[in-house]
């Protein structure tokens, strides 16, 4: 798994344990970056993906945020969902296959 995914689904993790609560301020890129030891870019990476995500929120100079109401991700999840439905759809496949496939995908 790559570093910026590692930093990202660290970050949801700790949100979902409670563990980051929303108004939380996160280190700032570089503070993390160094604690961590990784490249700044790298961490600009995940943070970027969260803010996208709505999981956390960047307000500029005064730092970023975990997002108030932020749930990890499932409004994007759900959009995820229906776009999967929408195509397993168009290529005929049943319900049954479309969920087999999901299962085995996020068993892997």
């Amino acid at each position: 798994m790559p570093p910026f995914e590692q930093v990202r689904r660290g970050i949801v993790n700790r949100i979902r344990a409670g563990k980051l609560l929303p108004g939380t301020r996160l280190p700032t890129v570089r503070g993390l970056a160094k604690e961590l030891n990784l490249a700044t870019n790298t961490v600009a990476r995940a943070y970027r993906a969260l803010d996208r995500d709505e999981i956390i929120e960047t307000r500029g100079r005064n730092g970023s945020f975990v997002r108030a109401g932020g749930d990890g991700g499932r409004p994007q999840a759900q959009l995820a969902a229906l776009a999967y439905v929408e195509r397993t759809r168009e290529l005929g496949l049943s319900a049954d296959d479309a969920l087999s496939i999901v299962h085995t995908a996020l068993h892997n």
